[in-house]
């Protein structure tokens, strides 16, 4: 009994020495989280329980347990590089063609792909939902942004109290039908520049109004969807916004309203003056760069000054992180022990936040692992030395028979 001991607590020191030297070969894998070997002792069975004298059988392995707490975390150049502060993991499929056989990791090295699709090194797609929820699906990065046709337009003016008010029949080619004029650039639906052009006369010593039109080069002055450019009142100012149109451009895109907004707008003694001009259209553009925030919210830029909300990155966890499946690669896969996968996004609830431009460092500690490495040693060394001893004594006792 004496050698399966002794051999018993060999392969538990070498055992010792292989989780130890894994941990440490994986020092520098980003998303590595390190194991430890614990160990149970055994004794022989008998029907009338344990004796008093009995020596004990040697030791088992009785798990490998994987250590899941927070690696420090590095920041990078490469938006892509996520880091997740807190509880989950990133949740990726197969590929984005194949979204089973889901796997989960802390190793947030994406990339995109030629297709677009935001991968890890080994292909596996990065799992996120719409902005706020929904179905898990690929995160795939646009190559260009889609034109939005302009459905709003603020302005915020001074128009001089102190000009004279106008009776004269209004006409967008006449000068003297007007007191002001303000350019406004609007989009269409195919991304179609125009230009809309507000004409503000006094009409009266506590009245202004406005005539929308279209003012493309060549120069041919159209109303906004009346035949007659009626006026609307700005002064005093509207209480709640207005509606102009629909104008349908000659390119063949989508008739245009426009909902119109003079809140802040005043008619004080002074020079005529925009304060504030925005509209919410944009032309087609090319991608320029993506933004992550720390509620994974993936936000792409483009070209035509759009920041366009993608989708929100999904995490995923485990009531028993420790029962998770090893598949290799820093991934992950659920099983019996690890319990159902829970998922949802960053900052809400359980979940920690996501850092962009960072990754989370194995949780090494290398000194640690030294120290373990050389106690697994003289383990290996004194059993061995048993073992040793062991045969030395039979070999007395056999000389003697």
């Amino acid at each position: 009994m004496g050698y399966l001991t002794a051999l018993s607590g060999l392969s538990a020191a070498s055992n010792s020495l292989s989780v130890t030297g894994n941990n440490i070969a994986n020092a520098n894998t980003s998303g590595f989280k390190k194991s430890r070997t614990e160990f149970a002792d055994m004794y022989s069975g008998t029907l009338l329980g344990a004796s008093k004298t009995q020596p004990g059988s040697g030791v088992a392995l009785s798990q490998v347990a994987q250590q899941f707490n927070q690696g420090n975390i590095d920041t990078t150049e490469n938006v892509l590089d996520l880091a997740i502060g807190g509880e989950g993991f990133f949740t990726l499929a197969q590929d984005p063609t194949h979204l089973s056989n889901m796997s989960y990791t802390r190793n947030g090295a994406f990339k995109v792909n030629s297709d677009g699709a935001v991968v890890n090194n080994t292909g596996n797609a990065l799992m996120v939902t719409d902005v706020g929820g929904g179905t898990l699906r690929p995160l795939f990065l646009p190559a260009r942004g889609l034109p939005t046709a302009t459905s709003s337009v603020s302005l915020n003016i001074n128009l001089d109290y102190n000009q004279t008010p106008i009776t004269n029949t209004f006409d967008p080619l006449n000068a003297k039908t007007y007191n002001n004029r303000n350019d406004s650039i609007i989009y269409d639906s195919l991304g179609g520049q125009h230009k809309m052009t507000t004409y503000f006369t006094r009409t009266s010593a506590s009245e202004w109004t406005a005539h929308h039109y279209i003012t493309d080069d060549p120069y041919t002055p159209t109303p906004m969807g009346t035949s007659d450019g009626t006026p609307t009142k700005v002064i005093p100012v509207p209480t709640t916004p207005f509606t102009v149109g629909p104008w349908s451009p000659p390119n063949g895109s989508d008739p245009i309203s426009i909902t119109m907004d003079y809140s802040g707008s005043t008619s004080f003694a002074g020079p005529f003056s925009v304060a504030k001009i925005s509209q919410n259209g944009y032309a087609a553009g090319e991608l320029t760069g993506i933004n992550i925030d720390g509620n994974g919210l993936v936000n792409a830029k483009f070209s035509n000054g759009a920041t366009v909300p993608q989708a929100q990155i999904a995490l995923t966890r485990f009531i028993n992180p420790q029962g998770l499946a090893k598949i290799g690669d820093t991934n992950w896969q659920a099983s019996l022990d690890s319990g159902l996968p829970v998922t949802g996004n960053p900052g809400t609830g359980r979940f920690g936040n996501i850092k962009s431009s960072a990754l989370e460092l194995s949780n090494v500690d290398l000194s640690n692992q030294l120290t373990n490495l050389i106690v697994a040693q003289q383990a290996y060394q004194a059993n061995a030395q048993a073992i040793s001893t062991e045969t030395s004594i039979m070999q007395t006792l056999l000389q003697k028979l």
